[in-house]
């Protein structure tokens, strides 16, 4: 499998032929989702939803489908009927000959006083784990975990325990876009140092075989 990064929380998985986007949202790239045979999107914050970008995807590619939370889908399923599936924790299924595992219920706590949503994990190919918003620990051991590594819902403290408890062979940094470069070599090492697993962070448009 491989895996080339978008802006922010974006990726796209490759493999067999077939491409996988997770969560394209307003930060990615316009074109971020284009081409895929499969979309998953966590939950319905935009900078990891949107609208534009998932019906630009569908359009392109009458084959292909979108897995989501039920947020999500019930913007898109009257447009894409039969191709849009709504999914919630515990759930398994197939989309472009991934294996998919949905783990996680609840977005990260932001402020005691802004109610939490429903946001979802998802466990691909039993290897990488891609979180949304939130720091879900799967009850499977996970090679390569996606870090949601910045956000005005955490802490650093938070992001390194949150490492030592998934215990990856890798931890890959996303949700990045709201860190400013000059902060950058600071979480690298502190996170690096700290987690207990191989730490890195790939550039916009970077790929990676896994």
């Amino acid at each position: 499998m491989r895996i080339v990064k978008k802006t922010h929380s974006c990726v796209r998985l490759e493999k067999d032929g077939s491409t996988l986007v997770i969560d394209p949202g307003g930060f990615s790239e316009p074109d971020a989702a284009l081409g895929a045979d499969a979309v998953l999107v966590t939950h319905e914050h935009p900078d990891h939803f949107d609208e534009g970008r998932l019906r630009a995807a569908l359009e392109a590619n009458p084959a292909a489908g979108i897995w989501t939370l039920r947020s999500v889908a019930a913007q898109l399923s009257a447009a894409f009927p039969g191709r849009v599936h709504t999914v919630g924790h515990g759930d398994t299924f197939t989309a472009a000959g991934f294996d998919v595992q949905v783990h996680g219920e609840l977005h990260a706590v932001i402020h005691p006083d802004i109610p939490r949503i429903t946001n979802v994990g998802y466990l691909v190919d039993g290897s990488l784990f891609h979180p949304g918003d939130a720091l879900t620990v799967p009850d499977r051991p996970v090679d390569t975990l996606m870090l949601p590594v910045h956000a005005p819902w955490s802490k650093i403290s938070e992001v390194i325990d949150y490492v030592r408890e998934v215990r990856p062979r890798r931890a890959i940094d996303v949700h990045d876009a709201y860190l400013a470069d000059i902060a950058r070599p600071v979480y690298d090492r502190q996170i690096g140092g700290l987690g207990g697993a191989e730490h890195g962070r790939l550039a916009p448009g970077e790929a990676r075989d896994l």
